[in-house]
């Protein structure tokens, strides 16, 4: 990517539910907090993405990406071996964990040939990474130029906007109230960016107990449209 804006670009592409890494078949949990009417309108929804935000992907997946962003801008390989070693621990749900992963390798298969850094990384996948999303991510963003906190912010925006999609498909939401829940839910984003952005892998947690009960028991449901 050449030219002034290309980091911009490049931003714009990662946050957008076009680009193929499977995010229209996750819904970590979402699902199972509909089927059991806890989340049943709007005002339900918008609650319940506020609690991921600050429970898991502010102090968790954020603090993973801005871990393996340095890591990439400083080469650092080993490091980033040890942000998805974090992360693969933290994360209790072996849902959670391969979508994450499974997320994670597409975004590299995307980019394949774009960055030859990107490209080390996803060559050590499988033997001292293991290409976590987060991490991905992280990697992904630093080598497109784009800065530590557009990139906390993407993956704010991404992650949002992938539940939103799910959420369409679990309850009668039209598209302008899910858009009025993700104007809603901007300054939450911001509000997790300015918190956990600078932390450092020793502070990585997740602290999302009912929401990682809802994930196990979409674990052992009989029938399910997602896979998380």
């Amino acid at each position: 990517m050449t030219g002034d804006d290309g980091g911009l670009l490049s931003a714009l592409r990662l946050a957008d539910s076009f680009l193929p890494v499977g995010s229209y078949t996750i819904s970590y949990g979402l699902e199972t907090f509909v089927a059991e009417d806890r989340v049943e309108d709007g005002d339900d929804l918008r609650e319940l993405l506020a609690d991921y935000l600050r429970g898991q992907v502010g102090p968790c997946d954020m603090v993973a990406l801005s871990v393996a962003h340095r890591a990439a801008r400083e080469d650092d390989m080993e490091r980033l071996g040890r942000v998805d070693d974090h992360l693969h621990a933290t994360l209790l749900l072996s849902e959670s964990r391969e979508s994450s992963l499974t997320s994670g390798r597409r975004l590299l298969d995307v980019v394949e040939g774009e960055h030859a850094f990107v490209d080390r990384y996803a060559g050590t996948v499988g033997d001292s990474a293991r290409g976590h999303h987060p991490t991905a991510m992280g990697v992904v963003t630093a080598a497109n130029g784009i800065s530590e906190r557009e990139a906390r912010l993407v993956f704010g925006y991404a992650f949002v906007t992938g539940l939103l999609g799910a959420a369409q498909r679990l309850l009668r939401l039209g598209h302008t109230e899910i858009q009025v829940i993700l104007h809603d839910l901007f300054p939450v984003i911001e509000e997790v960016e300015r918190e956990y952005g600078k932390n450092g892998l020793a502070e990585l947690r997740s602290t999302v107990p009912l929401i990682d009960v809802e994930g196990m028991r979409h674990e052992r449901a009989e029938r399910r449209l997602f896979v998380s």
